[in-house]
């Protein structure tokens, strides 16, 4: 029986350590306001540029920052630096969804998310469903996403 406990309670630590990886929609929407007050306070350049380093101030577990603009263009990102630049309105998930067109279509109505779609998790590399959470400040959309 006592086996048993243990091993029980070794599982239990196992999981919850697994599920401490993953960032929260909360956390994914404080990140999201803390690159929005330094977007506001520091401007779009040094913003853009600590956002796109992935180990920077605005990257926090499996949370990252992306930045677009009003057209779908990368300003910065957190985990795929070399994005920045590229028009990814058209950009499709595995299961053929718009995302990032739904993105910027409910961040002009003023809406938070979340807009879900699959994407490669960074850690892992393989692909998972993921939430979207982002404001619009200004011209910009601030996203942050969660993993499922």
């Amino acid at each position: 029986m006592k086996h048993l406990l243990a091993l029980l309670a070794a599982a239990l630590l196992c999981l919850s350590a697994r599920a401490a990886e993953h960032g929260t929609p909360a956390e994914a929407l404080a990140l999201i306001n803390k690159t929005a007050a330094y977007l506001v306070d520091e401007g779009p350049a040094k913003t853009f540029f600590e956002a796109s380093n992935p180990k920077g101030r605005f990257t926090y577990r499996d949370l990252y920052i992306v930045i677009y603009d009003s057209h779908g263009k990368v300003m910065a990102h957190g985990a795929i630096p070399r994005l920045v630049g590229i028009n990814v309105f058209d950009y499709r998930d595995e299961e053929d969804k718009y995302f990032v067109r739904e993105i910027l279509d409910k961040a002009a109505k003023g809406q938070q998310g979340p807009v879900d779609y699959k994407w490669i998790q960074p850690l892992t590399q393989q692909m998972q469903a993921k939430s979207a959470w982002f404001r619009q400040v200004g011209q910009f959309v601030i996203t942050c996403g969660t993993y499922k």
